[in-house]
């Protein structure tokens, strides 16, 4: 059994989130009924942004709130969604006149609660608009069901997204380059052990050895095929090629590429993910215009990486350079 830093399991949330306002004053608020966090000074006149989902995946998603980035973000305890009132309260939040854009993990829960707030604000004359996030590779199916998976392409639309909004875009407009970016980032994930709940000490699956899980979810969900362990290079090679295959890139073309730890991930074995993928996608004759190294969409303590790749244009590249200021991403 693996042991936690934990008081009570149950208050775990509540707490945590209590922790990162209290060491973020200048930037957060925290409201406790509806566990929602939102920007101390919020921005007046401009598209609100909401996103949220289970706990789990910290700093996703209450880290990302700030200039630039989100307005509300809402959360529910670990690896279960927040309630459609939660939702519905933390979109009343980020509502400052202009509309808000809910940015929203594929999931069904996630789904679910988002439009079921989302029906209730248009009683109240909040105009929404809603961004859905799928750009997991391993969930692909040609034979329908829930769709991809929404990863670590999420941070890469609150970024986008939270900069139009920040430079005056419309409610259209803003969840326009949402949904663009949402199409075209894709994300291939490996873990080499799995997470552990709080609550229950145990981790969620067991590799051999010589396994790593190729595809595994963020919620800990099995992968549908098991990798072989081998060094960086061919971790990263097992991560690259099915997003290379999917993606069809065409020689020349520039890339955002962010090289996300999943929990217990060193910065070290990042780095190195990131060394391996600079050579690779350099010799298919592609350009990394942008990176972003680090642990950001998390599943617990797992140890592991994902890999996300995005198409840059003129547009997409702007926003993403624009300033921001969150707890976990500043420049």
């Amino acid at each position: 059994m693996r042991r936690s830093i934990v008081n009570d399991p149950d208050q775990l949330v509540p707490q945590a989130l209590e922790g990162l306002v209290l060491s973020h004053p200048q930037l957060l608020e925290l409201e406790a009924e509806h566990r929602y966090v939102r920007r101390r000074e919020p921005a007046q006149d401009k598209v609100g942004l909401v996103s949220g989902g289970g706990s789990g995946h910290e700093p996703l998603h209450a880290g990302m709130v700030g200039r630039g980035m989100l307005d509300v973000a809402v959360a529910g305890a670990v690896f279960t969604s927040p309630t459609a009132l939660q939702v519905l309260e933390a979109t009343r939040a980020a509502d400052s006149g202009r509309g808000v854009v809910q940015i929203v993990k594929n999931y069904t829960g996630d789904v679910l609660n988002f439009r079921i707030a989302d029906e209730i604000t248009g009683d109240d004359d909040i105009e929404t608009e809603i961004v859905l996030v799928d750009d997991d590779l391993a969930t692909d199916s040609p034979d329908g069901g829930p769709g991809r998976r929404g990863t670590a392409a999420t941070l890469i639309v609150e970024k986008l997204c939270g900069a139009a909004a920040e430079q005056g875009a419309e409610l259209s407009e803003v969840a326009e380059i949402g949904r663009r970016a949402a199409a075209s980032a894709r994300t291939m994930s490996l873990a080499l052990s799995a997470g552990t709940p709080p609550a229950d000490g145990r981790p969620q699956f067991e590799l051999e050895d010589h396994e790593v899980e190729l595809g595994v979810g963020i919620h800990g969900e099995r992968a549908a095929r098991r990798g072989e362990f081998t060094d960086a290079d061919g971790l990263t090679d097992q991560l690259l090629d099915p997003l290379l295959e999917q993606l069809g890139l065409e020689q020349g073309q520039e890339l955002l590429v962010v090289v996300n730890g999943l929990g217990s991930a060193t910065q070290l074995e990042l780095g190195l993910v990131a060394r391996a993928a600079h050579h690779r996608l350099r010799g298919e004759g592609l350009s990394v215009g942008r990176w972003l190294v680090g642990s950001y969409v998390t599943s617990l303590d797992m140890h592991g990486v994902s890999i996300t790749l995005m198409p840059l244009d003129p547009q997409t590249r702007q926003l993403w350079d624009a300033p921001v200021r969150t707890p976990a991403l500043t420049w």
